[in-house]
């Protein structure tokens, strides 16, 4: 019965990581990560999970005759805070899949 006693040994690791899988999920939901475009014309702020917190549009770049741009701006801006997040997301929750080929992780 000895392969019990790994069997044991192996859960109780598998339950620490799951912890601190979970620890480390709910840190990266309180980071807040910051996209901007134009040179800091349009900010926009997301989550580690990448949910979209604030957006901040500076008044100099608002131009009625020319709302594309600023749609442009918001576009790319969101699309840096996200790229951003992605890459927090992917080191933060990465030291628990090394070596590991998990789908989804």
């Amino acid at each position: 019965m000895r392969g019990m006693g790994n069997m044991q040994n192996m859960m109780k690791q598998m339950q620490k990581m799951q912890k601190k899988m979970a620890e480390a999920q709910e840190e990266l939901g309180e980071k807040k990560i910051e996209g901007t475009a134009g040179g800091g014309m349009v900010t926009v702020v997301v989550s580690g999970h990448k949910k979209i917190l604030e957006v901040r549009i500076k008044e100099e770049v608002v131009d009625p005759e020319d709302i594309e741009m600023l749609q442009d701006l918001v576009l790319a801006a969101t699309n840096d805070a996200l790229t951003k997040a992605e890459e927090l997301s992917n080191e933060t929750m990465g030291q628990f899949t090394k070596g590991l080929n998990i789908p989804g992780f």
